[in-house]
C-alpha cells in the first residue's frame, strides 16, 4: 500500500470518526452520563476519595462470595473483551470475542492484518 493511499484512508477514517463523536455529542444519554461523572468527581474530592475508594465502598472485597462465584461458573477463565470493527468500505460492523470470526479472517484475508485491527472501533469490558 503506497504511504499515499494509506494517508487518504486514514484521513477518511478521520472523518467518519469525527461524524460519529458529532453524533454522541448530540446523544441525550452521554451528556447526562457526563454530568453524572463530573459531578461523582467533585463529590469525591470533597470528600478525600479515590475511584478505588468508591469501588470499594460499593462493591466490598468478600473472598467467600468470590470464590463461591467461581465454583459457580465453573471456570477460572476470564471473559474475553468484546471487540467491534467497522469496514470502513462496506460499512459492516463485526462484533467478536475472538480471532476465529468468520468474516474479520475474510478482511484479514483481504486487505491484511493490520489494516483490519486499524479498524477496531472500541473494546468492551
Amino acid at each position: 500500500m503506497s504511504l499515499l493511499s494509506e494517508y487518504m484512508m486514514k484521513e477518511q477514517m478521520l472523518k467518519q470518526i469525527q461524524q460519529e463523536l458529532e453524533q454522541m455529542e448530540g446523544d441525550q444519554r452521554l451528556k447526562s452520563e457526563l454530568e453524572f461523572k463530573e459531578r461523582l468527581e467533585a463529590l469525591m474530592q470533597e470528600f478525600g476519595k479515590s475511584a478505588g475508594d468508591v469501588i470499594d465502598l460499593l462493591q466490598p472485597k468478600d473472598q467467600s462470595s468470590s470464590a463461591a462465584k467461581s465454583v459457580a461458573t465453573g471456570s477460572n477463565r476470564r471473559k474475553r473483551k468484546l471487540k467491534i470493527y467497522k469496514n470502513p468500505n462496506t460499512g459492516e460492523v463485526v462484533e467478536t470475542r475472538g480471532g476465529n470470526q468468520k468474516t474479520l479472517k475474510a478482511w484479514k484475508d483481504q486487505y491484511g492484518t493490520d489494516t483490519v485491527e486499524s479498524w477496531l472501533v472500541r473494546t468492551e469490558g
